[in-house]
């Protein structure tokens, strides 16, 4: 077959050899493979029964301890254990408790690079891909093999074009424009494709707005989600890792699936209802909507500048938080933390009552930190709002971005976020 490919076509060749297209099953080598603590005692497991006896490469594999962050079982602190000492007998790449959030790290570190081909036990691995890389979510035992082998079967997925138009309006969030597209597409509107993001708004779209659209894309079924290299990506890896890596861009003649257009200039703030991220709607349909609870964290709102904005909110609406609200903040990572010790704004937050927690997961997934009661509605920056998903059946959580859920902090119930003039 000839003509253009795009670009995650030309990675799995790449990490193939072979001339792969959309729908060719191929074994692709890997670039890095992660691990976190919710995963990695099973990958374990599988591990010592396909009979491993060591990495493919130690310094490729890691794992980060980021959903039990800290441990509040027995149970758990002994996945933390096994993780720790498997880690330490073959020599693989350890995060541990309070280093953050598996994919945010390695984007931090400069441990993924463009060009290459990520796989994670996180299903938001896809987060990745914002550096012009191919990463995907994987199951624990194909985790394993890849421990052992260095490959993975994968089948090349068609792509969908996403094309970015129009000037954001001013206080239209990152989170407001991917839960749009979220919503436009559907839970399972992108099942096993890759999104690639293009289109004239990009140069204006900053990296960690990037990374919100990445990590949202595994919510409408996406098997990857992949941003081009331009010199906003390529300023946020200087100082961060060796090397440029492999850019990789499309052909002009690449075949696409589909291809969807996103007018940033029509969009407005937007909220994902319970029980489905992609149940969404303007945020104005949910004004007074009684709140009780706030979370501030995770892949889609837990870096430095969702923090900022989350105070300038609250200082903005009186600088207190309403009767009856718990306001729970994580950082994505010790880097964001450490970031937010220095310039007070962790300080300010917990004058106001906040309650800090371990860099992380955090409450996203019920597995660590704060827990909503019964009954209570939660307002959060997360990926996703499942039933039960952060741990109590009986809660109703609400998505949405910094600026609306620190809104909702101040005002005990769903707001429209003002701006500065």
């Amino acid at each position: 077959m000839t003509g253009g490919k795009t670009i995650s076509e030309k990675i799995l060749s790449a990490t193939s050899g072979c001339d792969a297209r959309a729908g060719d099953v191929v074994v692709c080598t890997v670039d890095r493979v992660i691990g976190t603590d919710a995963s990695s005692p099973m990958a374990i497991d599988y591990f010592e029964r396909m009979g491993g006896t060591h990495l493919f490469d130690p310094s490729r594999v890691a794992f980060a301890l980021d959903h039990y962050a800290p441990p509040s079982t027995a149970r758990t602190a002994g996945f933390h254990d096994r993780t720790r000492a498997f880690a330490r007998q073959h020599g693989a790449v350890l995060h541990d408790v309070g280093e953050g959030i598996s994919h945010q790290i390695a984007i931090e570190r400069g441990e993924v690079l463009p060009g290459e081909l990520v796989i994670g036990a996180d299903s938001h691995t896809v987060m990745c891909g914002a550096l012009n890389l191919f990463a995907t979510g994987v199951g624990s035992s194909d985790l394993a093999a890849a421990m052992i082998t260095g490959q993975i079967w994968l089948r090349v997925p068609e792509s969908i074009r996403v094309v970015l138009v129009g000037d954001r309006p001013p206080g239209l969030s990152a989170k407001d424009m991917a839960l749009a597209l979220v919503g436009e597409v559907g839970a399972e509107g992108a099942n096993y494709h890759a999104l690639e993001f293009q289109g004239p708004s990009l140069p204006a779209l900053p990296f960690d707005d990037r990374l919100v659209f990445s990590s949202l894309a595994v919510e409408m079924g996406a098997k990857a989600s992949i941003f081009p290299t331009d010199r906003v990506m390529s300023a946020y890896l200087a100082g961060r890792a060796a090397t440029a890596g492999t850019p990789v861009s499309s052909d002009p003649g690449a075949r696409y699936a589909r291809e969807i257009i996103v007018d940033l200039s029509t969009l407005s703030p937007r909220v994902a209802l319970p029980h489905s991220p992609d149940h969404v709607v303007p945020l104005e349909q949910a004004v007074g909507t009684p709140v009780q609870m706030v979370f501030i964290g995770t892949c889609t709102g837990g870096r430095v500048g969702d923090f900022h904005e989350v105070l300038e909110v609250l200082r903005r609406a009186g600088g207190r938080l309403a009767p009856g609200v718990q306001l729970v903040v994580t950082p994505a990572s010790r880097e964001v933390y450490l970031r937010l010790i220095d310039d007070g704004t962790l300080r300010q937050l917990a004058a106001m009552g906040a309650i800090i927690t371990t860099p992380g997961c955090g409450a996203c997934c019920g597995t660590s930190g704060v827990i909503p009661g019964d009954g209570m509605t939660v307002m959060s920056t997360a990926n996703r709002n499942f039933k039960a998903r952060m741990g109590n059946a009986t809660a109703a959580i609400y998505l949405a971005s910094p600026a609306s859920c620190a809104m909702a902090a101040a005002r005990g119930v769903i707001a429209l976020p003002t701006h500065p003039s």
